[in-house]
């Protein structure tokens, strides 16, 4: 009988721990918020009508894909086929292609050039970072040293020597061309860029970052590399 007492004692005891602890962790809770100033929010809230934006143009192109396929696909396949055979080459950068765009020229800094520092490879992550930095900005055409940039590209060390697409790059002086959608892109492109502390990070490494101006027309190489297609399979006709 005392056993059942006690352990019924010890149960209400529990019951009523808990809602303490539980009344006392409420009172005691802070609530988080938002301490973001009006200007943080307006480029959260420009970032997000920036993706939205994009992803209704996506939306758009793939219609207008549809639409030419479901209308004319009934009266000559093979050049609506060809037609978006075309279109995918461009996008996986595997054609030439010519707009407006910027150079930039990586070389020695003059300090290094007095001091007669011996310049040496550029660091991968250096050229990771810029290439990056340059992405930020939409519809970016992009060639390292003759060196298109695509999807699948890799820069890494490769046995001391910095590689793009597995091409040893040469030790700097090189240009890195770069096209964009319009002329309008090409200089916002221009003054991020002039204005970016990635000039600080090359100078570390005894190096500077020659800006030409906004030109009409420029025109990057094809990527002539394999493309990797290891994780696609071709569909099978029904």
């Amino acid at each position: 009988m005392k056993k059942r007492i006690i352990s019924r004692f010890t149960v209400i005891l529990f019951v009523i721990g808990f809602m303490v602890a539980t009344q006392y962790n409420t009172i005691n809770t802070v609530d988080q918020r938002d301490t973001r100033d009006t200007w943080e929010i307006r480029q959260e809230l420009s970032r997000e009508k920036q993706i939205h934006s994009e992803l209704l143009l996506e939306i758009g192109s793939l219609d207008e894909t549809l639409g030419k396929y479901t209308g004319k696909a009934a009266e000559d396949p093979e050049s609506i086929l060809q037609e978006t055979v075309e279109e995918l080459r461009n996008l996986a950068g595997l054609t030439e292609v010519t707009g407006p765009g910027i150079t930039l020229e990586v070389r020695p800094s003059l300090e290094a050039v007095a001091m007669g520092t011996e310049i040496t490879e550029i660091p991968p992550d250096l050229l990771v970072r810029l290439v990056n930095e340059v992405n930020r900005f939409n519809g970016i055409e992009m060639a390292i040293s003759g060196q298109r940039i695509v999807n699948t590209t890799a820069i890494r060390d490769i046995n001391g020597y910095t590689t793009v697409n597995g091409e040893r790059i040469s030790t700097p002086p090189f240009a890195i061309a770069i096209t964009s959608g319009s002329m309008e892109e090409t200089r916002k492109l221009f003054s991020h860029l002039t204005a970016s502390e990635m000039h600080d990070d090359f100078y570390i490494d005894d190096l500077t970052i020659a800006i030409s101006e906004p030109q009409e027309q420029l025109t990057l190489p094809p990527f002539d590399g394999d493309l990797n297609t290891t994780h696609l399979e071709a569909l099978e006709e029904e």
